[in-house]
């Protein structure tokens, strides 16, 4: 009798765990999956593992690769471009540098394919591991963006691009880069502007091929054609676009912009894309601050078929849709205490750095960055050190020990979208005394909106974020009583008002503003939380 209970026991337990398995891969998700500055995704699936590319622009390391189970839950796991030698970015424009990039697996190798516009035009590199390291740049002698690479049944490769009229197809020799044939137009998609973000799929006899149409702004959209020959003709699906929020269905979404696709189809069958987006900060007077992100949903695409994307081609924040079974990563500390030898996968710099101005060991448990004289007015290598705002409401909070005793010489905490449009939370010498400011930059405009005095030379900045205001502080260490300099409206740093392509960063700098200079900037820790 105790044996047939525990077998009923046991099987009452498997039970259980059968229902929570299905339960988890049930519970939906929130979009978008990869949140903040995260455009142009790629994805690419080797066995039961997702890997994602994004876009970078002019920021240093480039191209960050992320890994996933599940399709919703994203870890990053390194940058494909980590030496100066493959990325030079030196005086890059704002939202030059690396465009739209893709991720492909085939025979081995990964490969990420993408553009420099500020040097060198389309590249590819591979790696036998997505963590890294990957090869140095093989060059494409073929003008043009957003590429990716294709290959055939018959072991031919493709090099597949946007041109102005529509997207080419080229065949290349994947040893060299060298084009072995002439670039073919092969479709124009179905008239929007901007035809480009181009992917091939081959699937039940038919070449399908996916584009983003109308611009990356709020017309954007996902289009795609198939035909029986590569290099066409392409007929249109009759759903298109298959995802667009430009339209009567769309128009009131907090997610607007969506587009620029990839898909993927997992493990058990099923097909998935990922696309960019944005979250916009008001219902009907859109203004976005985060940039555009990476967002997934499902894709039915039955044998013969067209993909029609979660029913009818829009998606929301929450997404009550089956899912793969869910594996969550654990998450990564909320505070940075600077006690290891490399900051995290998170930080990035504002072009190539001069590494000899940042250092975690000259001081432990603390990082240092001395000042240049490079500003955040100029599209230069400036000293600092950054990473994404991720969400509306945050807290941003930093302590400060900064000697200088130069009146030019500055050190702090600010908001960037680009190098005309910044808030910057800053603390200097000025006359007798040691001073935090708030200093707005908004395109021709520059003032100081406030100041305040502080005794020593430590000091606590914070940042705090909503929606429409950003709230900036400051405590003096001796005081220890925190006082707020005042409050800036955040669509003074949305694209809609500063343009480019880039999304807000929060930067940790020095600078000793066009004059020769050596002041050092310690920050003990920084802490960035969000409101789920």
């Amino acid at each position: 009798m105790m044996r047939f209970h525990m077998v009923q026991t046991a099987i009452c337990m498997a039970a259980i765990l059968c229902m929570a398995t299905t339960l988890q891969a049930q519970s939906g998700y929130k979009n978008p999956i990869i949140r903040g500055f995260n455009p142009d995704p790629s994805v690419c699936r080797v066995n039961d593992d997702f890997y994602l590319v994004t876009s970078s622009f002019e920021y240093f390391p480039g191209l960050p690769i992320y890994h996933s189970k599940d399709l919703v839950n994203w870890q990053q796991i390194g940058h494909c471009l980590t030496r100066d030698s493959q990325l030079p970015l030196q005086k890059a424009p704002a939202s030059a540098g690396l465009y739209a990039p893709s991720l492909r697996y085939h025979d081995g190798l990964f490969y990420v394919i993408c553009t420099n516009v500020s040097g060198g035009g389309n590249f590819y590199c591979t790696a036998v591991d997505p963590a890294g390291p990957w090869s140095d740049p093989i060059w494409v002698d073929i003008n043009s963006i957003d590429p990716d690479i294709f290959w055939d049944d018959d072991g031919r490769t493709y090099f597949v691009t946007q041109g102005n009229e529509g997207i080419r197809v080229t065949e290349i020799d994947i040893r060299t880069g060298k084009t072995v044939a002439p670039e073919r137009l092969v479709w124009g998609g179905i008239g929007g502007r901007f035809p480009e973000a181009p992917h091939i799929y081959k699937k039940d006899g038919y070449y399908y091929l996916m584009l983003g149409e109308g611009g990356t702004e709020y017309m954007h959209s996902v289009t795609i054609g198939r035909s029986r020959n590569l290099y066409g003709p392409y007929e249109s699906c009759p759903l298109n676009p298959i995802l667009t929020h430009a339209n009567r269905r769309g128009q009131a979404n907090r997610i607007q912009g969506v587009g620029h696709g990839d898909m993927v189809q997992a493990q058990d069958g099923s097909w998935w894309m990922v696309f960019l987006g944005f979250r916009v900060t008001h219902q009907w007077v859109y203004y976005h601050v985060l940039g555009r992100e990476t967002f997934l949903a499902p894709v039915d695409w039955p044998a013969g078929g067209w993909p029609q994307v979660n029913g009818n081609g829009t998606v929301s924040l929450e997404m009550n849709v089956p899912t793969l079974p869910l594996q969550p990563f654990e998450k990564t500390p909320a505070k940075a205490d600077f006690n290891e030898e490399k900051l995290h996968f998170d930080w990035q710099y504002l072009r190539n750095p001069i590494r000899e101005l940042y250092s975690l060991t000259e001081k432990k448990g603390y990082l240092r960055i001395t000042a240049s004289p490079h500003t955040l007015n100029d599209a230069d290598a400036v000293s600092m050190v950054c990473r994404r705002q991720t969400e509306h409401d945050f807290t941003a909070e930093t302590e400060l020990e900064f000697n200088s005793s130069k009146e030019n010489e500055e050190a702090g905490m600010t908001l960037i979208q680009n190098n005309t449009h910044h808030y910057d939370l800053l603390f200097r010498k000025s006359g007798d005394k040691r001073v935090v400011q708030l200093r707005v930059r908004v395109g021709s405009l520059s003032y100081i909106a406030a100041e305040g005095e502080v005794k020593g030379n430590r000091v606590l900045l914070k940042i705090e974020g909503s929606p429409d205001q950003y709230t900036f502080s400051y405590a003096d260490l001796q005081k220890k009583k925190p006082v707020e300099l005042g409050k800036q409206d955040t669509r003074y740093l949305s694209t809609e008002v500063a343009g480019g392509f880039t999304g807000v960063m929060i930067g940790l700098y020095a600078s000793s503003n066009g004059k020769p200079g050596s002041a050092k900037a310690y920050f003990d820790w920084f802490d960035y939380q969000v409101k789920e």
